[in-house]
This record gives C-alpha cells, sequence and structure tokens, in this order.
C-alpha cells in the first residue's frame, strides 16, 4: 500500500492544482468609508466576458439604528457575499425606480447564509453584527464601470431585533 502524508497547505504547494484562498499575507484596501476591509482578488474563476473573482470583505460591525443613507448596484454582473463565521448580518435591498432606488427592504440573515445580488439590484454596502466579520465575495471584474452609487434625498433609519 502506498502512503501519503498531508502537509500544511501553502500558495506554493497548492499552486499546481488551484489558488488558496486566505488573507494571510494578501493585499487589501479599505471601503465603504473604511469600514470594511477588502481582500481583493484572492482566486479567480473563468468567465467568457471579464472575470469572476472571488475576494473576502472584512466587515466592521454596526450597532443599530442605523443610517441607511445611500445603495449601490453592479450592472454588469451578479455579486455574492457567503459570511465566513456564524455572525448575524443585514441585507438591504430596493427596487429600481426610474434608474434609482426605491424604497428600502431590510432583511436579517444569520451567519449560516449567504445571498446573491442579481445583476443592477441596488443593495447597500455589507453591514455586519455582532463583530468583525469575513465575507467570501463572488463578483465581476473587468472592463466597464460596474459600480452606481445613488444617495437617497432623505436617509431611512434602520433598527434591528436581534
Amino acid at each position: 500500500m502506498n502512503e501519503i502524508k498531508a502537509s500544511p497547505i501553502t500558495r506554493a504547494g497548492f499552486a499546481p492544482f488551484g489558488s488558496l484562498i486566505d488573507t494571510e499575507g494578501a493585499d487589501s484596501f479599505l471601503i465603504n468609508n473604511g469600514t470594511t476591509e477588502r481582500f481583493h482578488a484572492l482566486a479567480q474563476a473563468e468567465a467568457v466576458e471579464g472575470e469572476v473573482i472571488l475576494s473576502v470583505f472584512r466587515g466592521q460591525p454596526f450597532t443599530p439604528p442605523l443610517t441607511i443613507s445611500m445603495m449601490e448596484r453592479h450592472p454588469l454582473g451578479s455579486q455574492a457575499f457567503v459570511p465566513l463565521q456564524d455572525h448575524s448580518w443585514i441585507v438591504v435591498v430596493a427596487p429600481d425606480e426610474d434608474g434609482r432606488p426605491g424604497e428600502p427592504q431590510a432583511f436579517l440573515v444569520s451567519g449560516r447564509q449567504g445571498v446573491q445580488y442579481n445583476r443592477n439590484v441596488w443593495h447597500h454596502p455589507l453591514i455586519s453584527l455582532e463583530a468583525i466579520s469575513d465575507f467570501l465575495i463572488v463578483d465581476r471584474q473587468g472592463e466597464g464601470s460596474n459600480l452606481e452609487e445613488v444617495d437617497y434625498p432623505t436617509p431611512y433609519t434602520l433598527t434591528v431585533d436581534v
């Protein structure tokens, strides 16, 4: 019988087979007014047009009530959020009303649930609760502008019964 011994995974050791998805030693930058650290493009899936990438967003925790003053959408691709810890978080979405976000709707999401926003769906940036939380993100990178941000004329206040 041939034996193999498992050894600790490294980027270099696994490179012939794929990409190691790990924030340790990865480049990052702040987004969402400095409340979220993005570990950008940790892996890349194949796509016909543009590229589908995997990233980790590190969301700082918010304490409700929250002010919802803007929404964003991505016209060239969907965007998925998958939590990597078991911490509750909030999803805020809105219907499109003549190219602007309509009245928002909020959903409390458990740390064992992820969401994928369809292309062109208005949503609020990441809202973590409880603690700093990492999320695996699957989205598009490529030519063209894939981010639209719109401020509400009058902000909304979001409350949550946690």
